[in-house]
């Protein structure tokens, strides 16, 4: 399947966004996504988390990440990787590893098992060989209160403007430079609104994703970020059960469940050294990945004719 790349529709001189597949997509991301089905026609990743960015990515990585590898890493280690490295060190990006020489090995056999990878790409400009029935490949997308979403993605934006006018991956609210950017939540809320967000439009990427979990529930998981913070325990245990390590009696008992959220919550993430310092692989710094997670403080950015709209 080709997909047109209309670009030139942004105001942003130096970021080159357009319509692809129906997406609002960076220049960047269209050549990854081209990559990937290019490259990947067999031998999926096993485990593909999926989402918006700002919808709850950094969190699922490091609980995705701990629960599959309680076996060697003990959630309770002091040298637990994720006591050490940034959740997006740990879990690699699609999007890198299909145009990276090196990285792309991971991608072929033979390989460590399971391979779990990340990425942002919409569930429609996937490669077949990940999205067909019968893959082998398990995708679990996270989706998040757009409002909430789009006030993270902007506070993130604030901290990461030049990072991101690099990369040419702002949305297309970043300039020439970053002194070149929109600088008032009210422009970005009106481009979100007109589906001008990575990935978006938001609901076309969220509901490709929920009718495929609906169509195809034993293949692919659909998270609720909201629902995670009410029962971090009770999802868990269904992402560790759908990825396929459920946690056994004697680890319940242990109190194993609980350790790993302990160890994954935003309070544990937060205060490491590693993620007060220093850079993930994807040049932005660890430190702004962490800020409140919480639910509703979009009342603190919009009116209520904003989030009605």
């Amino acid at each position: 399947m080709e997909h047109d790349i209309l670009l030139g529709t942004t105001t942003r001189r130096n970021e080159k966004h357009g319509q692809y597949g129906g997406f609002w997509l960076a220049e960047i991301m269209q050549k990854a996504i081209a990559a990937a089905r290019t490259r990947i026609k067999s031998n999926p990743p096993d485990i593909l988390l999926a989402s918006l960015p700002k919808s709850g990515t950094t969190w699922l990585k490091a609980l995705a990440f701990a629960t599959l590898n309680r076996a060697t890493h003990s959630p309770s280690d002091a040298q637990h990787p994720l006591r050490h490295h940034n959740p997006h060190d740990c879990v690699g990006f699609l999007e890198m590893m299909v145009t990276q020489d090196d990285d792309e090995a991971l991608l072929r056999s033979p390989r460590p098992r399971p391979l779990l990878v990340q990425t942002h790409v919409p569930y429609s400009l996937l490669p077949d060989a990940i999205t067909a029935e019968g893959s082998g490949c398990r995708l679990v997308y996270v989706c998040r209160d757009p409002k909430d979403m789009l006030v993270s993605f902007w506070n993130f934006y604030l901290k990461e403007a030049a990072t991101l006018a690099a990369a040419g991956c702002g949305g297309g609210w970043v300039g020439e430079s970053a002194a070149a950017g929109l600088t008032k939540f009210e422009d970005v809320f009106e481009l979100f609104c007109e589906g001008r967000y990575p990935g978006g439009p938001y609901w076309r990427n969220a509901l490709e994703f929920w009718h495929e979990s609906q169509r195809r529930p034993n293949e692919v998981l659909f998270l609720r970020y909201e629902d995670m913070l009410g029962d971090p325990v009770g999802n868990l245990k269904k992402l560790a059960a759908f990825m396929g390590c459920a946690f056994s009696e004697e680890e319940e008992e242990a109190g194993v469940v609980e350790q790993i959220v302990e160890l994954c919550s935003l309070a544990s993430l937060k205060s490491m050294d590693v993620n007060k310092n220093g850079s993930t692989v994807l040049a932005f710094r660890n430190v702004a990945y962490f800020r409140k997670g919480q639910v509703g403080d979009w009342k603190n950015y919009m009116t209520l004719d904003m989030a009605a709209s």
